[in-house]
């Protein structure tokens, strides 16, 4: 089954997108003729097939690299920490702070 029908909100937001870019890539001609016969199969033209679909994917990679996962152990002691007193910063950390004040510049 394929994932277009699915997310075909997110087609209407590429769609709506000024195009000024350009992808240009060398594929097999065993690929193009695949993915010719599926863009035809949903009635799109290949070029709007394959970033509406390469969008999806990569809208879920990214998803899935930002999200962070934790157990439920993990969960715990991050609430844990979250909702523990500040600590008063080390002396060392003092330091570090007013050095990199007084020797780093901003550009």
């Amino acid at each position: 089954m394929c994932h277009y029908r699915a997310h075909n909100s997110n087609m209407v937001t590429s769609a709506s997108l000024t195009r000024t870019s350009r992808l240009v890539a060398r594929i097999s001609p065993e690929d193009k003729a695949l993915l010719e016969r599926a863009a035809g199969l949903e009635g799109t033209p290949v070029a709007a097939f394959i970033v509406g679909h390469g969008r999806i994917v990569a809208q879920e990679i990214v998803r899935q690299h930002d999200t962070v996962r934790l157990s439920q152990e993990e969960s715990r002691r991050f609430v844990k920490a979250l909702l523990a007193p500040v600590k008063v910063p080390a002396k060392r950390l003092k330091d570090a702070v007013a050095l990199h004040r007084t020797t780093v510049t901003e550009r």
